[in-house]
């Protein structure tokens, strides 16, 4: 992999954990207000979602180490 490949991984990467991040707060306020909670339900499966992607990619820029 070459080293722009790697920096796009990482700007991808840092990418969706800002998103991730706004998603805690987005559901941290819904539930502040008293948001319905089928919406927050769907905001945290929606995070979720990001939250896997954010280990594949994570998982993917790291080297494979044979023990």
């Amino acid at each position: 992999m070459s080293d722009q490949e790697k920096a796009e991984l990482r700007l991808q990467l840092a990418r969706l954990k800002q998103e991730h991040a706004d998603f805690d707060a987005a559901i941290e306020a819904m539930v502040k207000t008293g948001c319905d909670a089928l919406r927050i339900q769907r905001m945290k499966k929606k995070k979720l979602v990001l939250k896997d992607k954010i280990s594949e990619l994570a998982d993917g820029t790291l080297p494979d180490i044979i023990a």
